[in-house]
């Protein structure tokens, strides 16, 4: 399955880059297995996205769970909690 992941604020910064498109093994349903999955790579990935770090995710444009089931072509956006004042 083919997904298009978009990275924004520090998440960016820390890894580099603002998008990627991703072809994902069998085993990556979910928003929360994407995460995992990319976190994997190591380096500032597992730091960036570690799971204790705050980290807001959207599909299609759309606030997700972790639970969220992925789809072919989907846009998958994280980021950080972002505050305002």
């Amino acid at each position: 399955m083919n997904v298009d992941i978009l990275y924004f604020a520090s998440l960016r910064e820390a890894l580099g880059r603002e998008r990627e498109a991703a072809e994902l093994p069998e085993t990556v349903r979910t928003v929360g297995e994407l995460r995992s999955w990319l976190a994997g790579r190591g380096g500032a990935w597992a730091a960036a996205l570690a799971p204790e770090r705050a980290v807001r995710a959207a599909r299609n444009h759309t606030m997700v769970q972790a639970s969220e089931r992925l789809q072919a072509g989907d846009e998958v956006a994280f980021f950080p909690p972002v505050t305002g004042g």
